[in-house]
């Protein structure tokens, strides 16, 4: 048995509570973002994601992500696991450790709040039109076909990961016990991001456009909502990113401070591109910036210099800024940009590792290798998310159908979902 590391611990500990609060900051910065008559249903899609996903994950979902079974690399199970059992306890129920000295289960805490916050993103997407009992539905059966087995496609040791048997191993080979060219997903570029962004962009085609898309603006009701949810993502995010290095050590404070740089360079690259195209410097294109910056510094915050989370963060508040008017050109309602942040921010950060890396990356000395293997990782993770959000939405939509009817979209899905109103004035 290992040595129980406390401050290691203490630092874990406290990141799976950054990450959850994120969960909560993310239904302000969405409720914020929707017409007033949504704002609740909107809060409650991300409140629901934690009721379901926070029961869900001790019971299999750890399993099936970390455990020790591997079943053709695409997922981990053992029966002899279901419900943490034989995972947290040795024989003499001790706490196991890992290899940083923490407990277990204070890892099964860190990895609950990603599977949690990752499902709330999709929200996003279907705001203001989409049937409660759907979403309800959808959220365990996506997290099993879809979160569970790319986390461990990516971070348990599957075929997205750094093992001998991955893909990376098959394209470039491997040292006997893992790949020679690693990928990289520091905290989430793949595994969250793109994955919540491919999800919603499957999603909106599967509940239509909101009555008025493209021919009426949709604006935030309440800016200073967006404002406080987007700061309690920043804050939210040191645990994300920081807590991702496992332990209280440097590449902590390394991946803390890319993670800030990149946020800021996200307002600016943000404002800057929306300046040049005519708009306002507007406190929503600076939260969007912020989010932007935080979304792509994620995969890499852990492998990169402060030039290149500057590089990146800016890159990405600028392409983001851009990549959300995308969508009244190509015709999908995704109402609060999953699609135009989350998918573009993954992917810009996960694809710019391959050059900013300082440990192979094309600018550092490094060859195309790494480069290819972050874009291969990425299609792999974009086309398995697509596939199995697509499965899971045709089975709800066959079943249980998407969309609210057209009355209840114009009176307001507040009140005949919730029986409630955000604002009564007395």
């Amino acid at each position: 048995m290992g040595i129980l590391d406390t401050g290691a611990t203490s630092w874990m500990l406290i990141s799976a509570a950054l990450v959850f609060l994120m969960t909560p900051a993310l239904a302000f910065f969405y409720g914020g973002m929707c017409r007033q008559k949504t704002t609740l249903n909107m809060m409650m899609m991300s409140v629901v994601a934690m009721g379901i996903v926070g029961v869900i994950y001790p019971l299999y979902g750890y399993v099936m992500s970390y455990g020790s079974g591997d079943v053709l690399g695409v997922f981990a199970w053992s029966f002899k696991e279901l419900n943490l059992e034989n995972i947290v306890f040795d024989s003499s129920g001790n706490f196991l450790l890992d290899d940083n000295g923490v407990p277990v289960i204070v890892g099964v805490a860190f990895q609950s709040t990603f599977a949690i916050l990752t499902v709330a993103l999709i929200s996003g997407s279907l705001a203001a039109r989409t049937k409660f009992s759907a979403w309800l539905f959808f959220i365990p059966f996506w997290v099993t076909l879809v979160y569970f087995p790319l986390a461990h496609m990516v971070w348990g040791g599957g075929l997205l990961s750094e093992s001998d048997f991955s893909i990376s191993a098959l394209l470039f080979g491997s040292d006997g016990s893992q790949a020679s060219v690693a990928p990289i997903d520091f905290a989430g570029g793949t595994v969250v991001h793109m994955n919540a962004g491919i999800a919603g962009l499957v999603l909106v085609f599967f509940v239509g456009k909101r009555h008025g898309f493209g021919k009426r603006e949709y604006v935030p009701h309440s800016l200073p909502f967006v404002f406080l949810g987007a700061a309690g993502l920043w804050f939210g995010w040191f645990g994300f990113n920081a807590g991702s290095s496992l332990t209280a050590d440097g590449l902590a404070g390394w991946a803390w401070v890319n993670t800030s740089t990149a946020a800021s360079a996200g307002i600016l690259g943000w404002i800057l591109t929306d300046k040049m195209r005519g708009k306002s410097m507007s406190v929503l294109g600076s939260a969007s910036g912020m989010v932007s910056g935080l979304v792509a510094i994620t995969p890499g915050c852990g492998a990169v210099n402060v030039v290149g989370a500057i590089v990146i963060g800016g890159v990405a508040g600028s392409l983001c800024s851009l990549a959300i008017s995308m969508k009244n050109y190509f015709g999908y309602d995704d109402s609060l940009d999953v699609v135009g942040v989350h998918l573009t921010g993954g992917f810009i950060g996960t694809v710019l590792i391959g050059f900013f890396a300082t440990d192979g990356g094309l600018f550092y000395g490094g060859n195309y290798q790494l480069l290819v293997v972050q874009i291969v990782v990425t299609v792999c993770a974009m086309l398995y998310s697509g596939l199995g959000t697509f499965i899971v939405a045709m089975i709800i939509k066959v079943l249980i159908g998407w969309r609210v009817s057209d009355e209840e979209e114009h009176t307001g899905i507040d009140v005949i979902a919730h029986g409630e109103n955000a604002y009564v004035h007395i």
